[in-house]
């Protein structure tokens, strides 16, 4: 029982190690903070690169704004139903990140969640 538990932990953190380093940082990759919007509600700290969806990937405003989201950047923090509940049922960043139009929001959570540590390393730039 013993050595099966080693096993079990050994294989979580080998798991762990892989996406870490699989996975793009999303401060690698997001480059400047110019752009960056940093939600600290209902998590401490999740990045959206503006840039990245307007001009890179070529979203218009129109398809967010003010449908999804309004003009007001962090605005959106204020409503009880921001959270990975409602995106998973489609909502707010979920209208997008679904598996098909872009990643899904239960895969490489690093693009996004930088977590207190990220976040102090973007306020310090």
């Amino acid at each position: 029982m013993k050595k099966l538990k080693i096993l079990l932990l050994t294989l979580m953190l080998l798991t762990g190690l892989y996406f870490l380093l699989t996975t793009k940082s999303s401060l690698a990759e997001q480059g400047g903070n110019e752009d960056l919007i940093i939600y600290t509600k209902p998590v401490k700290a999740v990045s959206f690169n503006h840039k990245a969806h307007s001009e890179d990937y070529g979203i218009s405003c129109n398809i967010c704004h003010d449908k999804i989201f309004q003009m007001e950047a962090l605005n959106v923090e204020k409503k009880d139903d921001f959270n990975h509940k409602s995106f998973s049922k489609g909502k707010y960043c979920g209208v997008c990140h679904d598996g098909k139009k872009g990643f899904a929001m239960d895969r490489q959570c690093t693009r996004c969640h930088i977590g207190v540590k990220g976040l102090n390393k973007i306020s310090k730039r």
